[in-house]
């Protein structure tokens, strides 16, 4: 069996009715990688994790972690990473607003031979967004004002398909919230970051667990945060042993 090499990692809560589409969208974008794909059920109240567990049977790529409390999405990312065998990790969001058939594109970007030595992300930027108009705007706001601030490149750091280094990855220091801020910690690091077109699709099932105001009043408290953690940043630029 080829050593696994990519790991797609899925963050889910409530989410019964879209982790079957997922992992079969996943499983046809990547036949013929050695990949696996890794759902972490954050403490589901429907019938999520017994849906995970059937999946299994159809799926030998498909690992199933389940936190014990909901912890949020950010503590899944990170259960998955931590988990994961490969050197790559694809995260997608569960709600299936993000398409599994790009991933494969993201994976070529920080893959390709002229790539930068020092290239750990390759973030998605969803070139037409099918979110509500209100959602939209909030969103163009809060990117705006974050990059203004943080520097950190990204038109759309709010887009939970994402290619990256685990090695890079594990080097951040965690926060809840810490996947809206993966860019400008990997510049804090000292990696390149890119990005890439990505489709972007209706929600079939379920619904949001997020507000606009809700994310207002934690993306304060973050982006104060952040700003501090890269203030108060020292990078040697390399290490050498002698």
């Amino acid at each position: 069996m080829p050593k696994i090499k990519y790991s797609v990692v899925v963050p889910v809560y409530n989410e019964e009715e879209n982790v079957g589409l997922l992992a079969e969208e996943i499983a046809t974008a990547l036949k013929g990688m050695p990949y696996e794909m890794i759902f972490i059920n954050d403490n589901s109240t429907d019938s999520t994790l017994d849906t995970l567990k059937a999946l299994k049977n159809t799926y030998k790529t498909l690992r199933v972690l389940s936190h014990q409390h909901n912890a949020g999405q950010s503590r899944g990312v990170r259960s998955g990473v931590l988990a994961a065998q490969g050197e790559y990790i694809a995260t997608l969001d569960g709600d299936g607003q993000n398409d599994p058939a790009d991933i494969p594109a993201l994976l070529k970007q920080i893959t390709r031979d002229d790539a930068p030595d020092n290239l750990a992300l390759v973030g998605g930027r969803r070139a037409k967004r099918k979110d509500t108009w209100a959602k939209r705007a909030a969103s163009r706001f809060g990117n705006g004002v974050r990059k203004w601030l943080l520097k950190d490149e990204a038109d759309d750091t709010g887009c939970g398909l994402k290619v990256f280094t685990r090695e890079g990855f594990l080097r951040l220091p965690y926060f809840d919230h810490i996947h809206r801020y993966i860019p400008a910690l990997m510049i804090r690091e000292g990696y390149a970051i890119e990005f890439c077109d990505v489709n972007h699709r209706n929600r079939q099932f379920g619904v949001s667990k997020y507000t606009n105001f809700g994310r207002l009043v934690v993306s304060i408290s973050d982006l104060r945060g952040v700003l501090w953690l890269r203030k108060r940043a020292r990078n040697p630029q390399g290490v050498d042993e002698v």
